[in-house]
């Protein structure tokens, strides 16, 4: 609406209406309690309160009109009852004038013409303003059960109107002039129309309460009509004084009412409309009971009598059935709405589902609102599953779900959109993406769940653009939601213009990994690990190395993190463990003592929690040959703290004889109570730890932190009767210290570089042939980096 801004400051407008009319009226029955009993003041005073309140009521239509103009049938509606109050407070006005100049003593003016036309002419025009109003009918068969509905009810309110209030006044010894009679019985007319025609509105422009309070303005004439009868002519000062002010006042509540509607605060029911036929029923046998209590013989009354209580009781009965239909009714909206809610809701977590959340969207792009979303995804939740089982993921979902219904608040719209995915829908603008995203990071820095597991997760952030569309807004933060995890996870990234290029094309990389993996692109190289003594290759570690047909060497660190993200990492995993085994048992086979005696194979977390990985190394291993004793498998602290799953795969391994190396030892916060629990063979000193080893002048005291933590290493090692090798050894200077240290077995730059299995052959003959005591590193063409 176009005044609905100015409708919300000042709604309390239509209020103050009400105060001033109900201020008139007390003060109008206030005045007649003392007139009529001191007889003090003249009567015409007490034909002001009328008037003065028709004006006030005029002025509340005019400011309603004014906020709901853009509405069809509510400006007409309220148009018609403009003009309608206009008319009676002209009329009202002309028999108050009358009063005060022409009344003579104590006795009331009689309603002129020019009065009681304009009287009815406002009646005519509120009738006009209810009968205009749209009922929400559709169907012939409807509209006759209506039409019929309200015939019945249309007889049955008239019945006891026209006994009670019409019929003895005209039937009445002293005669009344047809312009009273004609305005009493446009008023009944109207208050009949209004009852019968407010039964049939649902939800629609012209609130339902508005309708009732303006044909009972109707019902004031019964009033007025029983004071004529039994009071005569002194019935014109109460009727003034006391009941007809009750119409202004009814008029102002309708304008609130229908106020309170245009800010959407109304209740809306149908049920009236089913009762309407029944109390037309009942109000028939009231003319029938004060028939029976007249004058009239037993037997008529006892004949009265039973049509009253059969016509009672087939409306017990009927209000019986009725009851029971309301009852299965609501039982069949409340399924429909439980329906409703499963569709568009999440079975597990309650929250809006991905179809509402594109709705929702949808409207709010349209509003021309800013709009922002948060797409949140849960980091390595797939661990959480495999090795915690589904039903402590799915409690962990809930209470992700709880936590986001917190953290977003009133700002925002929190969603499942599927599986670990989630997002909140931010509108309005009144508050930035990166304050919620931030909100959700901090609350995940402390263990959620029953289960007490401390998480992490990713969050694009995606603000649209001028017509911007649904899709278009959920790519763009999808992209800065993989860009998030590109960066390391556990953070937030803001979608950027130039930013769904690389991250498209790291994306695409996933489906060509796939491909790859089919088509034969991938290879194994391996690099020597050597002994550091006598300079012998005693074992390799495999490495996967891409050979793209377009791009040529892809570097591991650009592949491997699109692997695990798409999961093709178990089947790459699968490929490289079978390739390093078949490798080296065909060496062993060629080679005998002189070839590698162990291959060791990287294992990711992801693997670890293949409830299938146990069976696939044996399967490897039985199918190519090689002893269990040859392989070794390496892990890292980060992936052996995973929980019951892995630590069962562990040992299983170990028992089946493979031989369990811990990578990059040192680096974790648990590494030395790690040892206790898990089955570790062999411990490689982590890079970091090896680097500076050399510097004899340079940073003095970190040479010597390593030197210490190297030792450490090493003594540990000796203590738990396991191998240790140091790696990442770049120069002879750092092999000469590390010698020094203990440590026999090494691997880096220095000693031989990745290469492929080709290579590696040339490297064992030419072993075979040369062998002796050099402890020098083994010259070799530079291949691709490790």
């Amino acid at each position: 609406m176009a005044d609905r801004g100015g409708m919300a400051e000042d709604g309390r407008a239509p209020l103050r209406y009400v105060w001033i009319v109900t201020g008139l009226v007390l003060a109008s029955w206030a005045w007649f309690a003392v007139w009529r009993t001191t007889g003090l003041g003249p009567v015409a005073l007490g034909y002001v309160a009328v008037p003065l309140g028709g004006m006030v009521a005029i002025i509340a239509l005019c400011r309603l009109w004014r906020v709901v103009r853009d509405d069809p049938y509510t400006r007409r509606f309220c148009r018609s009852l403009i003009i309608g109050a206009g008319f009676m407070a002209i009329g009202f006005s002309i028999m108050a004038h009358n009063a005060f100049f022409e009344s003579v003593g104590d006795d009331p003016p009689d309603m002129t013409i020019t009065a009681a036309i304009c009287v009815a002419l406002g009646f005519a025009a509120a009738m006009w303003a209810v009968g205009r109003v749209p009922v929400d009918i559709t169907g012939s068969g409807e509209r006759r059960r209506m039409n019929l509905d309200r015939i019945i009810a249309f007889l049955g309110c008239a019945t006891p109107l026209w006994h009670f209030g019409l019929a003895p006044m005209i039937t009445a010894a002293e005669r009344w002039s047809v312009q009273t009679l004609a305005t009493i019985g446009m008023a009944f007319l109207m208050s009949i129309a209004g009852m019968t025609k407010v039964a049939y509105l649902s939800r629609g422009p012209v609130d339902r309460t508005a309708m009732r309070l303006v044909a009972a303005i109707g019902l004031t004439a019964t009033g007025v009509a029983v004071l004529a009868t039994r009071l005569g002519d002194a019935g014109g000062p109460p009727s003034q004084a006391i009941v007809l002010p009750l119409g202004p006042l009814l008029l102002v509540l309708a304008v609130r009412a229908q106020w309170n509607a245009a800010l959407g605060r109304r209740r809306t029911s149908r049920r009236s409309s089913y009762l309407l036929p029944y109390l037309a029923v009942a109000a028939v046998d009231l003319p029938l009971i004060a028939v029976a209590l007249g004058d009239l013989r037993w037997t008529d009354r006892l004949a009265l009598g039973a049509a009253v209580v059969v016509s009672v009781l087939v409306i017990v009965r009927q209000f019986l059935a009725f009851r029971d239909n309301s009852r299965l009714l609501s039982n069949i909206r409340a399924h429909e709405e439980r329906l409703q809610h499963e569709v568009s809701h999440d079975g597990l977590t309650g929250l809006s589902n991905r179809a509402r959340f594109r709705d929702q969207l949808h409207d709010a792009l349209g509003t021309g609102e800013v709009v922002t979303v948060l797409l949140v995804d849960l980091d390595d939740f797939k661990t959480v599953n495999d090795s915690l089982g589904h039903d402590v993921g799915d409690h962990l979902l809930v209470s992700l779900a709880d936590m986001l219904r917190a953290q977003a608040g009133t700002d925002g719209l929190p969603v499942r959109i599927g599986g670990d995915e989630f997002a909140v829908l931010l509108i309005g603008g009144k508050v930035v993406g990166e304050t919620v995203a931030q909100r959700i990071l901090d609350a995940l820095t402390e263990p959620i769940s029953d289960h007490r597991l401390l998480v992490q997760a990713s969050i694009g952030i995606a603000t649209a653009t001028p017509g911007a569309s649904v899709d278009t807004v959920l790519r763009e933060a999808d992209v800065a939601m993989y860009a998030a995890k590109q960066r390391g996870k556990a953070a937030y990234v803001r979608y950027l213009p130039g930013m769904a290029q690389p991250v498209t094309a790291h994306m695409r990389l996933g489906g060509e990994l796939r491909k790859g993996l089919s088509q034969g692109e991938f290879e194994v190289y391996y690099q020597p690990i050597m002994d550091l003594r006598t300079g012998k290759l005693v074992g390799n570690e495999a490495l996967v190395r891409w050979n793209h047909p377009e791009r040529g060497m892809v570097p591991p660190i650009e592949f491997i993190p699109a692997a695990e993200r798409t999961g093709l990492i178990m089947d790459l995993g699968r490929f490289v463990l079978r390739e390093a085994c078949r490798q080296t048992a065909a060496w062993l086979t060629e080679f005998g003592p002189d070839a590698p005696q162990h291959v060791a194979v990287n294992v990711s977390a992801r693997q670890l929690h293949d409830p299938d990985f146990v069976g696939d190394v044996l399967a490897a291993l039985r199918d190519t040959g090689l002893t269990s004793d040859h392989l070794v498998l390496e892990l890292t602290e980060s992936a052996v703290l995973r929980g019951n799953q892995v630590s069962r795969a562990l040992h299983d391994l170990d028992r089946a004889g493979v031989r369990l190396a811990l990578d990059d030892f040192g680096t974790g916060e648990s590494s030395l109570s790690l040892l206790r629990a898990f089955p570790a063979a062999i411990v490689k000193l982590d890079k970091s730890f090896v680097d500076g080893l050399e510097f004899e002048e340079v940073d003095v005291v970190c040479r010597d932190a390593r030197q210490a933590v190297a030792r450490a290493v090493i003594q540990l090692a000796g203590a738990l009767r396991l191998e240790s090798v140091a790696e990442g050894i770049e120069n002879e200077e750092q092999a000469e210290q590390l010698r020094a240290l203990g440590y026999e077995y090494g691997q880096g730059y220095h000693l031989a570089r990745p290469m492929p299995a080709a290579k590696l052959a040339e490297l064992l003959v030419a072993q075979r042939r040369t062998a002796g005591p050099a402890a020098a590193p083994v010259q070799q063409p530079v291949v691709a980096a490790g």
